[in-house]
C-alpha cells in the first residue's frame, strides 16, 4: 500500500513574516599575528570585551571562540622576536558591513586595536597586530 504524502500549505504572509526574522548566522574569523619584541619577554591575553563593530551601522560582533590565546586573567607567553599567532571567532556581521574594526575594551593599555578592516566574502582575515 502506497501513501500519499501530501504538501502542506503555508500562507503567503506567513513565510514573508519569517523570511524577515531569519538571520543569518555567519562567523567571522581573524587570524591574529602579534610579533614580540626581540629583548623583552612578552605576553599577550585576549579578554571577553573584545568586538568587531560595523563602521556604517555600528554593529557589534562579539567574540564566540578563540584559539591559542589566553582569555583574561590568564596569559600567553609570547617568544622573543617571534611572530605569534591566534584566532579569534565573532558572530556574524550584517551583510551591509563594507568595512569594520576590531576592538579590545579593556581598563588599561595595550589594547588591541585595528581599523578599517575591508570586508571579504570568505570573512576570515589574516591581521599583524601591535600593542
Amino acid at each position: 500500500m502506497s501513501e500519499t504524502i501530501v504538501k502542506p500549505y503555508i500562507a503567503e504572509e506567513l513565510l514573508e513574516k519569517i523570511k524577515s526574522e531569519i538571520v543569518e548566522e555567519k562567523q567571522v574569523i581573524l587570524h591574529c599575528c602579534y610579533k614580540s619584541g626581540f629583548f623583552l619577554e612578552e605576553k599577550i591575553r585576549i579578554w571577553s570585551s573584545t568586538y568587531l563593530v560595523d563602521r556604517q551601522s555600528e554593529h557589534v560582533s562579539k567574540l564566540v571562540h578563540f584559539e591559542n590565546i589566553s582569555l583574561f586573567p590568564e596569559w600567553t607567553d609570547v617568544p622573543f622576536g617571534k611572530e605569534y599567532w591566534f584566532t579569534l571567532v565573532f558572530s556574524g556581521l550584517p551583510k551591509s558591513c563594507k568595512v569594520f574594526d576590531f576592538i579590545e575594551l579593556i581598563p588599561q593599555n595595550d589594547e588591541f586595536f585595528q581599523e578599517g578592516i575591508v570586508r571579504n566574502s570568505s570573512d576570515v582575515y589574516k591581521i599583524k597586530l601591535d600593542m
